[in-house]
């Protein structure tokens, strides 16, 4: 005997918009499997005396979806070895039906021939009814696994299978993400029905139909205002575009990576400074300032024919996965140290069949403010052992370099005495890196304090009257001393 299963759709709307063919082959069939008795067309078919078994009852077996599609599958499978089924869906077979793609899955391992004999998607009815034409743009999505990223908010939307309220409230909140609250969108239930209802409704009550059923959908008309979609990653490459085209800014069009170098710097010390003074709008202005350089240096090298965004995105998001392998390959790390150590291997291992540098020290860029290349060269030097175990050789490293500072600071050797002075600082950040202190951010920290102090020293003298200029450095020190006890 055949081992077959027979798909047909049942279309979208009531028994006279059933397709000839498919009714006749319900007509025929001996056993009937249906996904769900909730459809239009069901209930005429039973009148006319045609028996189904359904799997309404699936449903309330489990919480997942996913878990009632596979069960139905198993079910359906088991049957078809050893009799001839027919199986029957709402819309069209392929038309956001999760059953009919597992059973096209898993047929074949079964030796079971699966034949899909068509039927009318509901896509047809609702293209009508909104008077809309797909070939403007188009997304069909589905509400029960909705993703922010998937959405085009350029195009005109549908999302199917909008169940119940439940549904519909996260379908509303993934909207309202990047929609304003009462953006205008429209509830579709049982199109292509004598019971057809389109409802329009502001976004923020869309949970609150009572009339979402299995037969609802949702329609987002294509948004037309661009300054809704300002915060989208699409929005801004489409400006930086414009900045730089025929038409564009003529500061931005003269730009090049070189005269721009010096702006990613100072963008970053600035978002630096809202970071440290726990400013959150200044720092998302910042973080703005520097996406903007990276976005005219990315243009720029797409003006140039060498390179553009997507290459800079594909480049870091192929590295951040290459390089978290306990994340994206289910390797064990023990703590972030060795976090830190597999990073660094992965990196070595990048390197491999390159062309090596003449010098490790090569890697730290010559660009770094002097501290911080300080301790980007110390920190390559241990890599391969150029590095004391114990802090008391160093200790004795940084009283060596004062001691050669101040014979240099009594023959008054200008020139040696910058020399040393570099030592006494290098050696320090030896230091800071054996107690594992960033010698950047504690200089800033010392420069913050400063500022803080001497402001407190400004206010007071002007809150007395005086003029700084005519304090002692003793009364100066002793404002000082006040700042220093309200903890500033």
């Amino acid at each position: 005997m055949m081992k077959k299963i027979t798909v047909i759709g049942l279309g979208a709307g009531d028994l006279e918009q059933l397709p000839l063919g498919v009714y006749r082959l319900l007509q025929k069939a001996d056993h009937i499997y249906i996904r769900t008795n909730e459809h239009p067309v069901v209930q005429d078919l039973m009148k006319e005396g045609l028996h189904f078994n359904s799997f309404d009852n699936v449903y309330e077996n489990y919480d997942q979806f996913e878990e009632v599609y596979e069960e139905i599958v198993n079910v359906l499978i088991s049957e078809a070895l050893h009799k001839e089924i027919l199986y029957a869906v709402p819309g069209h077979p392929f038309v956001a039906e999760r059953t009919v793609q597992l059973l096209v899955d898993k047929c074949s391992k079964y030796g079971i021939e699966i034949n899909i004999a068509g039927g009318q998607s509901f896509l047809d009815s609702t293209f009508t009814s909104l008077q809309i034409d797909p070939i403007e743009g188009f997304q069909f999505l589905d509400a029960t696994s909705l993703q922010r990223q998937q959405i085009q908010y350029n195009q005109h939307i549908i999302i199917c299978q909008m169940y119940d309220q439940f549904i519909a409230s996260e379908v509303k909140l993934t909207l309202m993400e990047d929609l304003p609250d009462d953006y205008e969108v429209m509830i579709l239930t049982a199109i292509g029905s004598e019971a057809e209802e389109v409802r329009k409704v502001p976004l923020y009550e869309l949970d609150r139909q009572s009339t979402i059923s299995n037969l609802t959908s949702l329609y987002v008309p294509p948004v037309n205002d661009e300054k809704l979609l300002y915060h989208t990653f699409s929005s801004l490459r489409s400006v930086i575009a414009i900045l730089r085209g025929p038409d564009g800014c003529p500061w931005d069009k003269k730009q090049t990576h070189q005269s721009l170098k010096k702006y990613i710097l100072e963008e970053a010390y600035e978002l630096v400074d809202a970071i440290d003074n726990d400013d959150v709008w200044n720092t998302i202005e910042e973080l703005g300032d520097v996406l903007l350089q990276v976005m005219l240096h990315a243009q720029i090298g797409d003006d140039d024919g060498l390179f553009n965004i997507d290459d800079v995105v594909r480049s870091i998001t192929e590295k951040m996965i290459r390089r978290h392998p306990h994340v994206f390959a289910g390797e064990r790390v023990v703590d972030s140290d060795e976090v830190v150590y597999n990073w660094e291997q992965i990196k070595q291992d990048e390197k491999k069949g390159m062309k090596h540098p003449a010098s490790l020290l090569e890697e730290v860029p010559k660009s770094l403010p002097g501290i911080l290349r300080a301790y980007k060269y110390q920190k390559k030097a241990a890599q391969v052992g150029f590095d004391w175990d114990d802090v008391s050789p160093m200790w004795d490293k940084v009283r060596e370099e004062i001691e050669e500072f101040q014979v240099e600071a009594s023959n008054h050797n200008q020139k040696n005495m910058l020399t040393e002075f570099g030592d006494i600082l290098f050696a320090l950040v030896n230091i800071s890196r054996y107690y594992k202190i960033d010698p950047e951010e504690a200089i800033t920290s010392a420069n913050n304090k400063f500022f803080k102090r001497f402001r407190f020293i400004e206010n007071t003298v002007r809150d007395e009257g005086k003029e700084i200029e005519s304090l002692s450095l003793e009364q100066l020190d002793e404002i000082w001393t006040s700042a220093k006890k309200k903890g500033l």
